[in-house]
């Protein structure tokens, strides 16, 4: 029989970092609430969440690194929404913050979660932020489409559980 490993959603592990964008506020400030009501629901003190402000999504990763490289968290959870212009400016801000988000994790071996939306349009990140539900595809309301600060406060909290269950040495 294998051994699995799996974490659980159980809260009060250790201290958590929320590094959100100030960009798009309507938007990412219901993905903080969001996460913020998750983590205390499930356990964790208001007093072991810090949050900081970036000024936009590009930021996120240098302040997710210098949160992460401090040693204090057991998590960093970084929320942010960046929607498609007129521009393909929207495509090279994604994949940077993306790309050195999943880095700074591995890095420092702790859970750095993307809960940053990426939306063709605004009616698409107001569905994904607790809003009102859009009109088609992934957007009806009966899909389920949530706020995804919550589903990124629930991935931090097992990621943070699976891990301190598995062994630091693989042999």
């Amino acid at each position: 029989m294998p051994h699995i490993y799996q974490g659980d959603l159980t809260g009060g592990q250790g201290r958590f970092a929320i590094v959100v964008s100030r960009f798009n506020p309507s938007i990412t400030s219901r993905l903080l609430d969001g996460a913020v009501e998750t983590l205390t629901a499930r356990g964790v003190a208001d007093e072991q969440i810090d949050v900081a402000w970036t000024p936009g999504a590009f930021e996120i990763p240098t302040v997710a690194e210098r949160m992460a490289a401090s040693g204090r968290y057991a998590a960093v959870i970084c929320l942010g929404a960046v929607i498609r212009g007129e521009t393909p400016h929207d495509q090279y801000i994604n994949l940077a913050v993306s790309t050195s988000l999943a880095q700074i994790g591995v890095r420092h071996g702790l859970p750095v979660i993307f809960g940053v939306l990426t939306c063709n349009t605004l009616e698409q990140a107001v569905a994904r932020s607790g809003g009102q539900s859009g009109r088609k595809g992934k957007d009806l309301e009966e899909s389920g489409v949530s706020n995804k600060g919550v589903e990124a406060a629930e991935a931090a909290l097992e990621m943070v559980s699976l891990l301190a269950r598995l062994p630091l040495d693989p042999a």
